[in-house]
């Protein structure tokens, strides 16, 4: 009983291991150069991937208010301490195409641009690489 116990708990175990690993991999967190400050590159236009290019073409949309969204965001997508501070994220997706859901985190204060840009991230993923 104790072996079948065991292999169970280290499949379960693996298992975790697993769903945190690919939630790792589609984490996005956006940064800017002295934090802040939206680049104005993006206001500009950009054109949509189709609906079959798109990570999720249906997407249930959660967004969480944080005071510590820079330090949250970074330590989300695995951000380096000195890179956090030379470019604070100052907002960020978190998506799961499985159950097609997405978490947007922005700090207290943000702008349409920073929310647009995340939920573009929700249906698009990491676009801007």
């Amino acid at each position: 009983m104790n072996g079948i116990f065991a292999r169970q708990v280290a499949i379960q175990r693996w298992g975790k291991l697993a769903a945190t690993l690919t939630t790792l991999l589609v984490l996005a967190g956006c940064q800017t150069i002295g934090g802040g400050a939206i680049p104005t590159s993006e206001l500009n236009k950009f054109t949509p991937k189709t609906a079959d290019k798109r990570i999720m073409k249906e997407v249930n949309l959660r967004w969480e208010v944080r005071e510590d969204v820079a330090q949250f965001c970074a330590k989300s997508i695995g951000m380096g301490h000195e890179q956090a501070y030379i470019t604070p994220p100052v907002a960020c997706a978190i998506w799961h195409v499985t159950t097609k859901e997405c978490t947007i985190i922005t700090g207290s204060q943000t702008s349409h641009v920073a929310l647009g840009h995340e939920v573009r991230h929700c249906f698009e993923g990491h676009f801007h690489k």
